[in-house]
């Protein structure tokens, strides 16, 4: 009987990821996506970024909550939040921005099919500025994909331009989380790139101690830091 072994998860191993790359086939990468909203779904994404966009919506007194969601993928948490809002009678506006022509159109397809208004757009938001007219600027399972330079400066970025809130909802680098992402993206979807992806965004991941010291030196003091299933933390700032 084999053991399985695991990496050692002490320090960041960051690698290349499949989905990062510019000539990724549009198959594999639609592929790919339709088995990352399997993961975010299972996962509960949406559901650790909706209690904080939740209560800023109560206290807007009616007023729209315009929602920027940072490398937006397939736009599937976007989709879910406008949901979520629509049974809880609180006004959101959303959108999504994103590097990948391919992701976003999967994203405003999927937008049409369940009849949800969600703006997208194409943005490099590490090489631009981020847009000023958001209440909240948040991003979901991206920041490990970049190194510690454009880590921080995305979080700098992000709290120059959200109006009220930031939220970043990423993995933390443990042999749990590890081993979770080997077995989950096995059992939620057939993509080969998910299947590569998924464990090699644990090794890639911070910890919650790194992103704290990256989120005081990008200027986001007093950011608020929460754990939660499956191996995930959530970064609150309020401006």
């Amino acid at each position: 009987m084999k053991t399985l072994l695991l990496p050692s998860l002490a320090v960041r191993c960051r690698e290349p990821e499949l989905m990062d790359q510019p000539d990724l086939d549009n198959t594999a990468h639609r592929h790919a996506l339709t088995g990352l909203a399997r993961v975010n779904q299972f996962s509960r994404s949406s559901a650790i970024l909706w209690p904080a966009i939740l209560q800023l919506g109560r206290q807007s007194q009616g007023r729209p909550v315009r929602v920027l969601d940072v490398a937006c993928g397939g736009g599937d948490l976007l989709l879910d939040l406008k949901s979520r809002a629509e049974r809880s009678g609180v006004p959101l506006e959303l959108a999504g921005c994103d590097v990948s022509p391919v992701a976003l159109r999967v994203g405003v397809e999927r937008a049409e099919q369940k009849g949800l208004s969600v703006k997208f757009f194409e943005a490099d938001v590490i090489a631009s500025p981020l847009p000023d007219d958001y209440d909240v600027v948040m991003c979901s399972t991206f920041l490990h994909h970049l190194d510690d330079q454009e880590a921080a400066g995305l979080l700098a970025n992000m709290g120059k331009a959200a109006r009220r809130m930031v939220l970043v909802n990423d993995l933390t680098r443990s042999q749990l989380g590890y081993l979770l992402a080997l077995i989950g993206t096995r059992l939620l979807t057939r993509s080969y790139v998910v299947h590569f992806d998924g464990p090699q965004s644990v090794r890639s991941a911070f910890s919650i101690d790194e992103v704290a010291a990256m989120a005081k030196t990008a200027g986001l003091n007093g950011a608020q830091f929460s754990r939660h299933w499956p191996q995930r933390f959530l970064l609150k700032w309020k401006r």
